[in-house]
């Protein structure tokens, strides 16, 4: 694997470089410690208004066909992003453009101008981004997930914002966002893929070095309460009962996530886990029925997702729940315990194969946890989980105090009781 270098320039940005022998490519990769659970109620939106708003000119590329022009003539990739702790902006390109790569990145970064004019205009644009997650239940029912675990509080707040708030930003509410968040001591830039470290950091410094120090605003600890199971309805009419059924677990600093992780790909993270073979393969009742994890730096969960036929929406429920109580209840196997492991290893290693997955592996553990470990030191930690720390941790999680249930579909409220009354563990 790859070793990786990390300097910090005078005005605190911290540069991150992962040469990578033999690759054609290289990602450059601005992440920015801000997002969603940084906003307060009135403004929740705007880290993703923002981002946005970075695409829309500098004085160098004045309009969004210009900026759009430069990578697409060199036939680089390029996007950005904004999550609830995060916002990061790329672009990938082959090793040779990489100065066209961190002249262009740069230029949005540090010269857009945030034109009144565009971000009336964008307005609509965003505005129909959310309509269009808002049409697909796979993606809504995630958002109406950690609503009903946080409620309303900033992370449980969708990522995007309400139609009401990107209506009322304006130029004075964005650039005081900006001021107040995209310091050079809240920035990383991660360079991955065939360059040479000292050469990478000589050149980010060229044009990162100058950008001014600010004092930027941290975001209020996000507060997990719960006594009693949980459900959450939202109407729709639709082709399936779309929902996801789960826990509370744990955050990005609790050890125990490694034995999460692996207990999630038991559960439901490939074509031969638990619930893939009983719900989709025995029962025939999903096409896609998966389970993951989400760690943050002060939340955390694991959720089962799945798209069903509505009739068939308790039975399903009924099957997850199984599998839960009987890895509490039950002790897995050395062979599946294996199983996990090589599987969780192996697609961490395919996925470093790529220029643009180092980057962020480096670099969302420096943001996030400010402290990298490398795929060997991760691998490590998989390696020392047991069976019994997998028992620990399910009987710890798989509690009905912890359970939640959120469902995008023809579900009416009077159901709702009906819904509770199965959450049983």
């Amino acid at each position: 694997m790859n070793s990786y270098n990390k300097t910090i320039l005078n005005n605190g940005l911290r540069v991150i470089t992962i040469p990578m022998e033999n690759a054609n490519s290289v990602t450059v990769l601005i992440l920015v410690g801000t997002g969603s659970k940084y906003e307060t109620k009135d403004i929740n939106g705007i880290s993703h208004f923002l981002e946005h708003m970075f695409f829309k000119g500098t004085e160098k590329r004045p309009n969004t066909l210009k900026i759009s022009e430069t990578l697409d003539s060199v036939g680089g990739e390029y996007n950005a992003f904004t999550s609830k702790e995060v916002t990061g902006f790329w672009a990938k390109v082959d090793k040779k453009h990489f100065g066209v790569a961190l002249d262009w990145i740069s230029d949005i970064f540090l010269n857009s101008k945030f034109d009144e004019k565009e971000m009336e205009r964008e307005k609509g644009v965003i505005i129909e981004e959310m309509n269009m997650y808002l049409d697909t239940p796979t993606a809504y029912v995630g958002d109406l997930w950690e609503k009903l675990l946080y409620d309303d509080q900033p992370a449980g707040w969708m990522v995007i914002g309400e139609k009401e708030n990107i209506l009322s930003f304006n130029r004075k509410k964005v650039l005081d966002y900006y001021k107040s968040h995209y310091s050079p001591s809240n920035v990383i830039i991660c360079v991955a893929g065939g360059v040479k470290s000292k050469e990478a950091e000589e050149k980010i410094k060229s044009y990162f070095g100058k950008a001014q120090k600010a004092k930027t605003t941290g975001k209020n600890k996000a507060e997990e309460i719960q006594k009693e199971p949980k459900v959450l309805l939202h109407y729709k009419k639709t082709d399936q009962t779309h929902f996801c059924l789960g826990v509370r677990a744990y955050n990005l600093f609790d050890e125990k996530r490694y034995a999460l992780a692996l207990l999630s790909i038991i559960l439901g993270g490939n074509m031969s886990s638990r619930l893939f073979i009983k719900v989709r393969e025995r029962n025939g009742l999903a096409y896609s029925i998966h389970t993951s994890t989400d760690t943050s730096t002060d939340t955390g969960y694991l959720v089962t997702q799945a798209g069903i036929d509505h009739k068939n929406l308790e039975k399903a429920m009924g099957l997850i729940l199984q599998e839960y109580r009987d890895l509490r209840d039950k002790k897995i196997t050395e062979k599946e315990l294996q199983k996990a492991k090589d599987y969780l290893k192996g697609t961490t290693s395919l996925s470093l194969d790529s220029s643009d997955h180092q980057a962020s592996f480096y670099g969302a553990q420096e943001l996030l946890e400010k402290n990298i470990l490398t795929p060997e030191e991760k691998f490590k930690k998989i390696d020392e989980v047991s069976i019994n720390d997998i028992k620990k941790v399910a009987e710890d999680i798989f509690v009905p105090e912890k359970l939640n249930l959120a469902v995008v579909g023809p579900v009416e409220e009077k159901d709702s009781s009906k819904l509770e009354q199965l959450l049983k563990l």
